[in-house]
Protein backbone atom coordinates (compact mmCIF):
# COMPACT_ATOMS: atom_id res chain seq x y z
CA UNK A 1 0.00 0.00 0.00
CA UNK A 2 1.80 2.83 -1.47
CA UNK A 3 0.81 6.51 -0.82
CA UNK A 4 1.66 8.91 -4.01
CA UNK A 5 1.13 11.71 -1.80
CA UNK A 6 1.98 12.95 1.64
CA UNK A 7 0.37 16.13 3.28
CA UNK A 8 3.26 16.90 5.18
CA UNK A 9 1.86 19.75 7.20
CA UNK A 10 0.40 17.05 9.30
CA UNK A 11 3.79 15.43 9.68
CA UNK A 12 5.60 16.23 13.07
CA UNK A 13 9.12 14.28 14.51
CA UNK A 14 9.07 14.30 18.26
CA UNK A 15 10.88 12.61 21.41
CA UNK A 16 10.19 8.94 20.99
CA UNK A 17 8.40 7.61 23.98
CA UNK A 18 8.26 4.30 25.14
CA UNK A 19 4.35 3.87 23.94
CA UNK A 20 5.88 4.20 20.22
CA UNK A 21 8.17 1.27 20.46
CA UNK A 22 5.62 -1.27 19.73
CA UNK A 23 4.29 0.68 16.40
CA UNK A 24 8.75 1.04 15.84
CA UNK A 25 9.40 -2.23 15.93
CA UNK A 26 6.54 -3.59 13.82
CA UNK A 27 7.86 -1.83 10.59
CA UNK A 28 11.91 -1.37 11.86
CA UNK A 29 13.88 -3.40 8.61
CA UNK A 30 16.61 -5.48 8.73
CA UNK A 31 18.54 -3.24 6.12
CA UNK A 32 21.42 -3.09 8.46
CA UNK A 33 21.51 -6.92 9.00
CA UNK A 34 20.62 -6.51 12.63
CA UNK A 35 17.03 -5.59 14.36
CA UNK A 36 16.68 -3.73 17.56
CA UNK A 37 14.94 -5.01 20.20
CA UNK A 38 12.70 -3.43 22.69
CA UNK A 39 15.25 -3.12 25.24
CA UNK A 40 17.78 -1.35 22.85
CA UNK A 41 15.20 1.08 22.17
CA UNK A 42 15.04 1.76 26.23
CA UNK A 43 18.58 1.72 26.40
CA UNK A 44 19.47 4.87 23.96
CA UNK A 45 16.56 6.32 25.24
CA UNK A 46 17.98 6.48 28.53
CA UNK A 47 21.38 6.81 27.55
CA UNK A 48 22.43 10.64 28.12
CA UNK A 49 24.25 11.53 25.11
CA UNK A 50 21.63 9.45 22.68
CA UNK A 51 18.35 11.37 21.10
CA UNK A 52 15.57 8.75 19.91
CA UNK A 53 12.60 11.16 17.86
CA UNK A 54 9.47 9.40 15.28
CA UNK A 55 8.15 11.12 12.58
CA UNK A 56 4.21 10.69 12.97
CA UNK A 57 1.10 11.70 10.69
CA UNK A 58 -2.24 12.24 11.01
CA UNK A 59 -4.31 8.98 10.44
CA UNK A 60 -8.00 8.78 11.29
CA UNK A 61 -7.26 11.49 14.09
CA UNK A 62 -4.57 9.10 15.86
CA UNK A 63 -0.77 9.80 15.43
CA UNK A 64 0.67 7.11 13.30
CA UNK A 65 4.85 6.66 13.71
CA UNK A 66 6.08 6.45 10.17
CA UNK A 67 9.87 6.50 10.71
CA UNK A 68 12.42 7.18 13.28
CA UNK A 69 15.86 8.22 14.00
CA UNK A 70 18.20 6.91 16.66
CA UNK A 71 21.70 8.91 17.23
CA UNK A 72 24.25 10.33 19.82
CA UNK A 73 25.86 13.19 20.50
CA UNK A 74 29.53 12.79 22.30
CA UNK A 75 31.29 16.67 22.11
CA UNK A 76 31.56 18.34 18.79
CA UNK A 77 30.78 14.75 17.01
CA UNK A 78 27.27 12.64 16.14
CA UNK A 79 26.92 9.32 15.71
CA UNK A 80 23.43 8.05 13.39
CA UNK A 81 22.74 4.85 14.98
CA UNK A 82 19.48 3.88 13.37
CA UNK A 83 16.62 5.38 11.01
CA UNK A 84 14.03 3.77 9.42
CA UNK A 85 10.93 4.53 7.08
CA UNK A 86 7.78 2.74 7.49
CA UNK A 87 7.59 0.91 3.88
CA UNK A 88 4.33 2.70 2.97
CA UNK A 89 6.22 6.02 3.17
CA UNK A 90 9.41 5.29 1.21
CA UNK A 91 10.81 7.33 -1.84
CA UNK A 92 8.24 9.89 -0.47
CA UNK A 93 11.43 11.94 1.04
CA UNK A 94 10.36 10.82 4.99
CA UNK A 95 14.16 9.81 5.06
CA UNK A 96 15.32 13.11 3.35
CA UNK A 97 13.27 14.98 6.62
CA UNK A 98 14.28 12.78 9.06
CA UNK A 99 17.82 13.69 8.17
CA UNK A 100 17.24 17.27 8.05
CA UNK A 101 15.86 17.19 11.07
CA UNK A 102 18.99 15.05 12.71
CA UNK A 103 21.78 17.49 10.52
CA UNK A 104 20.04 20.36 12.23
CA UNK A 105 19.76 19.32 15.68
CA UNK A 106 23.20 18.77 15.62
CA UNK A 107 24.22 21.53 14.22
CA UNK A 108 22.49 23.73 16.84
CA UNK A 109 23.93 21.67 19.46
CA UNK A 110 27.62 22.50 17.76
CA UNK A 111 28.39 19.14 16.03
CA UNK A 112 31.33 19.58 13.24
CA UNK A 113 31.60 16.13 12.67
CA UNK A 114 28.53 13.33 11.76
CA UNK A 115 29.49 9.54 11.48
CA UNK A 116 27.37 6.59 10.50
CA UNK A 117 27.82 3.08 9.58
CA UNK A 118 25.72 1.84 6.61
CA UNK A 119 25.33 -2.30 5.20
CA UNK A 120 27.64 -1.82 1.96
CA UNK A 121 24.62 -3.03 -0.30
CA UNK A 122 22.04 -0.74 0.69
CA UNK A 123 22.44 1.59 -2.09
CA UNK A 124 19.19 4.09 -1.39
CA UNK A 125 20.86 4.66 2.14
CA UNK A 126 24.04 5.77 0.77
CA UNK A 127 22.40 7.77 -2.21
CA UNK A 128 20.63 9.47 1.25
CA UNK A 129 23.65 10.00 3.17
CA UNK A 130 25.68 11.19 0.36
CA UNK A 131 23.16 13.95 -0.29
CA UNK A 132 24.04 15.31 3.21
CA UNK A 133 27.33 15.24 2.01
CA UNK A 134 28.71 12.39 4.18
CA UNK A 135 32.00 10.58 2.29
CA UNK A 136 33.31 7.50 2.65
CA UNK A 137 35.76 7.03 5.47
CA UNK A 138 36.30 3.47 5.40
CA UNK A 139 35.03 -0.26 5.46
CA UNK A 140 34.26 -2.55 9.20
CA UNK A 141 34.60 -6.01 7.79
CA UNK A 142 32.18 -8.51 8.53
CA UNK A 143 30.87 -5.81 10.90
CA UNK A 144 26.81 -7.19 10.36
CA UNK A 145 25.88 -10.73 11.51
CA UNK A 146 29.69 -11.19 11.68
CA UNK A 147 29.26 -11.71 7.54
CA UNK A 148 28.66 -8.45 5.77
CA UNK A 149 30.86 -5.39 5.47
CA UNK A 150 29.69 -1.78 6.95
CA UNK A 151 30.61 1.42 4.91
CA UNK A 152 31.76 4.18 7.56
CA UNK A 153 30.39 7.32 6.53
CA UNK A 154 31.42 10.75 7.81
CA UNK A 155 30.19 14.46 7.18
CA UNK A 156 32.23 17.39 8.22
CA UNK A 157 31.06 20.80 9.04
Amino acid sequence: MGFEKVEWEKVAIRKMDIQDLDEVISFETPNSGVLWSENMFIEEMRNPFAYCFVMGIEDRSKQRVIGFICFRNVAEESELLNICVHSDYRQLGAGRRLMEFYVEFGLRRGIKTFHLEVHFSNHSAIRLYQLFSYESSGMRKKFYQGKFDALLMTKKV
